[in-house]
């Protein structure tokens, strides 16, 4: 049993960006899990503050495990000569390994050199091993500092190196390692000596007023607020974002609990949560039944002496935000949205697309069109387009870029605007991010269908289409959104006729004629349904058959899985393949059906009489998308389908016979591929 130790690896900081503190952390200790893959271990944690990145490595061999070293030359019949003498290939290869030809072994096809690599010490690797780490880091924008050459996030003041008790002396960012670690700023600024690295977290939580842990912060953070809102009888608002971001403020966290004057309640509350959450970094608290109180939960630093002190600076600080926040929302409101609509020429959607006020203009056209498909008053939705952008110049989402929408929906109440539309102006934006809430009312989901189909026409046509994880516009998610809300909201609409539609309303000569949003659009099923553990062959059947209607995607997929759970579907899925097959080799051109007056063999006659009644029962179901019920029909026909290959020669020597056979076949696949491939499918 090779012995072990544990190892503790600081990089000292000054204050680290709070949002990206956890991304950081995270890299950071991956990076030395990779560089330590050669070097068994039993566990790794991770630990960051703001002014520190660190990583505990339990149970740590202290020596590299020998290798075996193989390594392969020329082959032995051309490594000597007919006397036996070694020829300059074999030479070259035993000078390269370091060794004679004796030391070679000869026995195989090609000569073989084999050697042990002695491991090296851990000791030895693992500054080599942090500087790889820190290099790795996800770091846009490094800085220098002083007149050092060095690039890191923040300047470094100190570096710990332990393995078990012995420090491993080393460099960097020109700091020599040490074992002394440093508390908090200004309850411990004292260093603190660690004499074992399992020491690190233990010390600097009791002596140093620090919660080195990330997520243990980040909990106890959470416990503060919880309890500090139900204190007051609130409940607090905690993102994780938010949460996350004052988690990478503070190493030794106290809750404050302020207040704000009532009258900034008339203001939305989005804007006040908005404010206190993006500018002051506070909670928010609602009462038991969800309405804003005002109060607010900061998070401090330190654990003051004089708390009221504390709460009362934060109370001083929030009070001219509220106070923005409320003027904007004055002065917005004297002003129609309506009004706004010629301030939206100033705005660029993209340069070569125009203005906000040409793409309003264009998913009013698009979102009416919807609307009325939809059974919903066009005007209404005319009217929704119109107003989907006009907030975007209002001070309040100005301030707060977040609230557009949300802004639009409150400003279009106090203009009078109907109910539908304000509500449709929120909803646009809907979902907000990957498997969020979907639009409810009929406008809303046709705005924000309009909306996100003319971004993608209009992107497409000028060929920045997305390549690899670059997509600037979104479009792939955009694309994901329209399909959730076609299907999941069973919208009956046809997707290539409303990107024709929105094509349509672009200038002429705007964009180019085939820009392959549709398929861009279909190809994002696939993931769509393999998320919803979908087999892949089924998506496939699908696909082949190109619906244009999302909805009608849909229900010929859920046909597919009852299909599956039918007995005749192994048998019908491998005769679909075995004709695909035949038509495909025969590769000639035949009758588009087969005529009745060359059948040779009864079986034929009752295939095609079967298929006769098939057709005329599946019909009326195939108009209405029942195809569930089409292909429990379709499959009444695997008893005869079987009987005919069984007893039927397809490649008849007479070619009338044969041409007339590969359109019975023909007329079979047309069949299935009313509903799908089926041939796709595997057993």
């Amino acid at each position: 049993m090779s012995e072990t130790r544990n190892l503790l690896i600081e990089i000292g900081t000054e204050e680290l960006p709070p949002k990206a503190l956890l991304n950081l952390s995270e890299a950071f200790t991956a990076a030395i899990a990779t560089g330590l893959e050669q070097l068994n271990y039993n566990k790794i944690t991770p630990f960051a503050t703001p002014r520190r990145l660190a990583v505990l490595v339990e149970g740590l061999i202290t020596k590299q495990a020998d290798q075996q070293i193989t390594r392969t030359g020329p082959a032995v019949a051309a490594a000597f000569d007919n006397t036996g003498q070694p020829t300059k290939a074999a030479l070259g290869f035993a000078r390269s390994c370091g060794v004679e030809i004796s030391a070679l072994d000869k026995t195989g096809e090609r000569l073989v050199y084999s050697s042990i690599q002695v491991g090296k010490p851990t000791v030895s690797l693992i500054p080599k091993i942090i500087v790889t780490a820190l290099a790795a880091l996800p770091i846009p924008k490094r800085m220098r500092w002083s007149n050092l050459p060095f690039e890191f996030v923040r300047p470094v003041h100190w570096v710990v190196i332990l393995f078990g008790s012995e420090l491993i002396e080393t460099e960097i960012f020109g700091i020599n390692s040490g074992r002394e670690t440093r508390g908090h700023r200004f309850h411990h600024p004292e260093p603190i000596s660690l004499s074992e690295p399992t020491d690190y977290a233990k010390l600097l939580e009791e002596s140093g007023y620090v919660i080195p842990d990330f997520v243990n912060r980040r909990e106890r953070i959470k416990v503060l607020v919880n309890q500090a809102a139900a204190h007051i009888d609130g409940k607090a608002i905690i993102e994780e974002a938010l949460l996350n971001e004052v988690t990478g403020l503070v190493e030794w966290p106290t809750a404050i609990t302020g207040s704000f004057a009532k009258q900034f309640l008339e203001v939305p509350s989005e804007a006040l949560i908005a404010s206190m959450q993006g500018h002051q970094k506070y909670f928010p608290v609602v009462n038991q039944v969800g309405e804003l109180m005002p109060n607010f939960i900061a998070i401090s630093n330190i654990a003051s002496k004089q708390p009221e002190v504390v709460q009362a600076g934060n109370e001083r600080v929030i009070r001219p935000r509220l106070t923005d926040a409320a003027f904007f929302w004055q002065q917005d409101r004297a002003i129609p949205l309506i009004n706004r609509l010629e301030q939206l020429k100033t705005v660029i959607f993209q340069k070569k697309l125009g203005s906000l006020y040409d793409k309003s203009k264009r998913i009013a056209h698009l979102c009416g069109t919807i609307t009325k498909q939809l059974g919903a008053a066009e005007l209404q939705g005319i009217r929704a387009g119109q107003l989907a952008k006009c907030d975007l110049v209002t001070d309040m989402v100005g301030e707060f870029p977040e609230l557009q929408g949300t802004m639009g929906e409150y400003y279009a109440n106090w203009d009078k605007e109907t109910a539908k539309v304000a509500i449709a102006l929120q909803e646009q934006y809907m979902p907000r991010f990957a498997g969020a809430e979907l639009p409810i009312t009929t406008i809303g989901q046709a705005l924000s269908i309009a909306d996100k189909l003319d971004t993608l026409v209009g992107i497409f046509g000028i060929g920045q289409i997305p390549t690899g994880d670059k997509d600037p516009f979104g479009l792939r998610r955009a694309a994901v959104s329209i399909l959730r809300i076609m299907i999941e909201c069973r919208l009956p609409l046809d997707l290539q006729q409303l990107l024709t539609e929105a094509q349509a309303s672009y200038p002429y000569n705007v964009l180019t004629k085939d820009s392959k949003v549709f398929d861009f659009v279909l190809e994002r099923l696939r993931n769509y349904y393999q998320e919803q553990l979908i087999p892949l062959d089924s998506i496939e059947a699908v696909l082949v058959c190109r619906p244009t209607s999302p909805l009608d995607f849909d229900k010929r997929i859920q046909a597919i899985k009852a299909f599956r759970e039918l007995p005749e579907m192994a048998s019908l899925a491998s005769a679909n393949k075995r004709i695909h097959n035949i038509l495909k080799k025969a590769g000639q051109a035949f009758p588009a059906a087969p005529n009745p007056t060359y059948f040779k063999d009864t079986v034929e006659r009752s295939l095609y009489d079967a298929m006769e009644d098939v057709s005329v029962t599946i019909a009326p179901l195939l108009k209405t998308g029942d195809y569930q019920a089409a292909l429990q029909h379709l499959a009444g026909l695997r008893e005869v389908i079987d009987t005919f290959f069984d007893d039927v020669m397809v490649m008849d020597k007479n070619p009338i016979v044969r041409d007339n056979r590969l359109a019975f076949l023909h007329k079979i696949r047309q069949l299935f591929l009313q509903v799908a491939d089926i041939s796709r499918l595997q057993s």
